[in-house]
């Protein structure tokens, strides 16, 4: 009998014990949990030679190796000052943009006060669990300071649109709340880190989304010389193959599947390799279906992009294709992405936009921030000739669109003052092609009137002598600090010629 109670004791001070440990784990773990506090002033992109009213903002992050913070990009973007916060603390540390990756969403911070990671362990990277396992996402949501804990089941995993910069990329969706706060917190499975939590679905109730491990992993890797080259592009666009007539056609025998590739950009690396007709096969060992997608672990799919995500800038991607039924085998030599294959540039964070201004005119290139200017529902609001523009492919002769924002009212431009969101064609009959050479067109125009046309043949004509001479009272009145962006041009012809200083110093 004693021997039992004796055995029952020890038995209740071990589970004692390891349930003292788990506890001592479990706080340990928190004050790793970091709450971030970011003032951050987003450029104005209607009036782009100023700021809209700086913001306080409230995000979450995790302490990894090497004294840094992982969190995500759209927690500090635009960012002029950063302050951190361990749980259980009531001092705030500064803190600094180590590196940001706003294509996966995902940053590293660092404190340069060592006090700041004093009783604070480093979490480690874990793998990706699997479909219906539990994790646990922490975080600080909006409205309060203390800790949140929330649990939820792995649902899904495959490519998805990131909400910060409209990015493709591989993503875990859990069946928990993501509030705002919860930003850049992590998602953890057996006290590692399997994902970062991003973003909800505005659609469902208790729906979030998380940048898995995978993508962290690049990111840390691509973060290891500082200098951000993001992730590699194919530089192919392609068609499902769904279709048994599209399938007979390309070549392929009822075996075979694969994506049609419609259109090769020339300046990719798949332009010394692919053509338009031919039929992606295989990307990276991995077979391609006829909806485009490969197996990327056993009974779950996803984008064959996964293959292409997985390496980095400068390495050899194997591919098999079929042109005209003949199977080929090569590699392609992957290259950074170009900011944008659209006419409309993407989105871009912690830079100031662009602009020139002549006669009272203020011309800006056509991008992602202007659009979403229009605010949540830029869908609907925005110009529709700009969201027509979002599926033109860009291209030598037309690299980026020029518009006409709008007039601030002056002497030399009576009968344009309600002119607004006009897409720029051509400048005294030389066609645009992107900002930069608008912008030098018009510097350097010696003609007396400046003519503009849109691809309609409607005009704007502005006398030359007027816009020159009225330039510094339109500056003055409408309170604009210069006449065009920093950086814009490395020298002013008209400045050098009338031995005035140029501006770009000021």
């Amino acid at each position: 009998m004693m021997k039992r109670l004796f055995a029952l004791a020890l038995l209740l001070l071990l589970t004692a014990q390891a349930a003292s440990a788990d506890s001592r784990e479990h706080e340990q773990l928190k004050r790793s949990i970091i709450k971030i506090y970011t003032t951050a002033a987003a450029p104005d992109y209607f009036n782009p030679w100023a700021l809209l009213n700086a913001q306080q903002l409230s995000g979450s992050g995790a302490v990894i190796s090497g004294k840094r913070i992982l969190t995500n990009a759209h927690v500090i973007a635009n960012g002029s000052f950063i302050q951190v916060q361990r749980h259980g603390d009531a001092q705030k540390f500064r803190a600094q943009v180590q590196f940001v990756s706003h294509d996966a969403d995902l940053a590293l911070l660092t404190v340069e006060d060592d006090r700041f990671f004093e009783d604070t362990r480093p979490l480690s990277l874990g793998k990706l669990p699997d479909l219906q396992e539990e994790v646990t996402v922490y975080g600080y949501p909006i409205g309060g300071k203390s800790l949140s804990i929330t649990r939820g089941v792995l649902s899904r995993v495959e490519h998805q649109y990131y909400a910060h910069a409209e990015s493709y990329l591989m993503a875990g969706q859990i069946d928990a709340a993501i509030n705002p706060g919860n930003s850049g917190g992590p998602v953890i499975s057996g006290g590692r880190i399997v994902g970062v939590a991003m973003q909800t679905n505005q659609g469902a109730e208790n729906l979030g989304y998380f940048v898995p491990p995978s993508v962290i992993e690049h990111v840390l890797e691509d973060a290891k010389d500082n200098v951000h080259q993001g992730f590699p592009e194919l530089g192919a666009v392609t068609q499902s193959l769904e279709s048994p007539s599209m399938k007979r056609a390309a070549g392929l025998s009822e075996d075979q599947d694969g994506a049609l590739i419609v259109k090769v950009f020339s300046d990719s690396p798949a332009a010394q390799v692919l053509q338009p007709g031919d039929v992606l096969l295989e990307v990276d060992g991995f077979p391609v279906a006829a909806d485009r997608t490969v197996e990327w672990r056993e009974n779950q799919r996803t984008n064959y992009h996964y293959a292409v995500d997985r390496y980095h800038v400068g390495d050899k991607l194997p591919v098999r294709f079929s042109r005209n039924g003949e199977v080929k085998s090569t590699e392609v030599i992957l290259a950074a992405p170009p900011p944008s294959r659209s006419l409309v540039l993407g989105e871009q964070f912690d830079r100031r936009p662009r602009y020139y201004i002549y006669g009272g005119v203020v011309f800006v290139p056509l991008n992602m921030n202007l659009i979403k200017r229009w605010g949540n529902n830029w869908h609907s609001k925005a110009p529709i000739d700009y969201l027509y523009a979002r599926n033109q492919w860009n291209s030598d002769e037309r690299r980026e669109l020029v518009v006409a924002l709008k007039v601030l009212p002056a002497g030399v431009n009576l009968g344009y003052h309600d002119w607004k969101n006009w897409i720029i064609d051509t400048v005294n009959g030389h066609p645009v092609a992107d900002f930069e050479e608008f912008a030098q067109l018009m510097e350097s125009n010696e003609e007396p009137f400046v003519e503009l046309r849109d691809e309609g043949g409607y005009r704007m004509v502005l006398d030359a002598a007027a816009a020159h001479e009225q330039e510094p009272l339109i500056l003055q009145t409408y309170h604009i600090p210069h006449r065009h962006s920093q950086g814009l041009f490395s020298t002013l012809a008209r400045e050098e010629n009338s031995g005035e200083p140029s501006v770009m110093n000021e």
